[in-house]
């Protein structure tokens, strides 16, 4: 990767960067092709967060910023102009500055899981959906979904009201959705999202009773840690189509730079280049 005066930067900006997987995919992919410009991890703890995002797109040569934890929910507050699903989603993972220096933001974590499911086969457009999981990527997978046409959707979080609140933000811009909250027995759906943090460790328990799970559902993950979580491997094990949480990321990328105004790859594009840097 050659850098030089023409070098045009994403920044990757959260806390802590040691677990910043997206400067091993875009880096390979932008040399691969031959695109003059560099993904940067940036370090920014959440006191001088504010200032340094506005500071940063003050450079001559940024092209956008990839914005992750603990800073996704407090960018909504702090932008120009923020798009649907991140309003929806209440969070915000790119942010770009307009022709006119308004930053805007949008939410790509749902995208990438939606886009993930029509490159199985899967259109979710008119299907009965569980999203399990009201936190920050629970909400932009909902959102997506709804923006995909999900028919209904249920909403389940352990804390209800997240939930709830999540359904509130959906209705204001697809009410002609049906939307349930409060359980999470996945019988009957044509599509179950994990979207918490079970997972991430060994020995978490499953985020739905996998026995009540139909094989014709397809079951989706969000959890990276390894590929075949114990929630994938019941899925699997009961005859269901699936899609790993890895399968996301690589599916948010072609998204991303679509909005950075980039050259847009495949996943399969993405995932070659990142393997052989």
């Amino acid at each position: 990767m050659r850098i030089d005066g023409n070098t045009e930067i994403i920044a990757h900006i959260g806390y802590p960067t040691y677990a910043f997987r997206a400067p091993l995919i875009y880096n390979p992919w932008f040399a691969r092709v031959g695109i003059n410009a560099i993904v940067v991890p940036m370090s920014c703890q959440s006191e001088p967060y504010p200032r340094f995002l506005r500071s940063v797109f003050h450079l001559g040569n940024i092209r956008g910023a990839l914005i992750t934890m603990p800073h996704k929910v407090t960018t909504v507050g702090m932008l120009d102009d923020i798009l649907p699903t991140a309003q929806i989603a209440g969070s915000c993972n790119a942010v770009r500055r307009l022709p006119d220096g308004r930053l805007q933001g949008d939410m790509f974590d749902g995208e990438g899981f939606v886009r993930g499911l029509k490159r199985k086969g899967f259109d979710p457009k008119g299907r009965r959906a569980l999203v399990v999981g009201a936190g920050g990527v629970g909400c932009a997978i909902a959102a997506s979904l709804a923006a995909a046409g999900v028919l209904e959707m249920d909403l389940f979080d352990m804390n209800d009201a997240s939930a709830k609140a999540l359904a509130s933000r959906l209705m204001q811009h697809y009410p002609n959705m049906t939307l349930h909250t409060g359980s999470n027995d996945p019988a009957g759906y044509e599509l179950l999202v994990n979207a918490t943090p079970l997972g991430m460790k060994d020995g978490d328990p499953l985020p739905v009773n996998m026995d009540r799970v139909d094989a014709s559902t397809f079951v989706g993950e969000v959890v990276m840690k390894t590929d075949m979580t114990a929630y994938l491997k019941a899925a699997q094990a009961k005859g269901c189509r699936i899609q790993m949480g890895a399968d996301m990321l690589y599916e948010q990328i072609p998204a991303y730079l679509e909005y950075f105004g980039y050259p847009v790859p495949t996943p399969d594009e993405l995932r070659a280049a990142a393997e052989a840097s």
